[in-house]
């Protein structure tokens, strides 16, 4: 997988609106109610994680979860952390009701 272009991450980013990218890494910081619900949230996505094999530097105090991707082999990001940030995102954004 190649490391992707500033340009092509910041055309990607675009269906993103929750993350940003800087430091050669995307970032995004998820609030939840609690630190049940954040926790709750980190272990799903930590499924998806081992299911992509790729895994997140991530942060967690109390409701607060911050996670930073990029790949680790090609110095930079890559799909691979965009099509882990899209599961993040199903995880942790709740799909807007009819």
């Amino acid at each position: 997988m190649s490391k992707l272009s500033e340009e092509d991450i910041e055309k990607k980013l675009l269906r993103f609106p929750d993350w940003e990218y800087h430091d050669n890494a995307i970032h995004a910081e998820f609030e939840f109610e609690n630190f049940k619900d954040c926790f709750s949230a980190m272990s799903r996505i930590a499924f998806e994680c081992e299911a992509l094999n790729h895994h997140p530097n991530w942060n967690n105090v109390y409701n607060v979860l911050q996670i930073t991707l990029s790949t680790h082999d090609e110095h930079g990001v890559t799909n691979k952390d965009f099509k882990l940030a899209e599961a993040i995102d199903a995880i942790v954004v709740p799909e807007e009701e009819d």
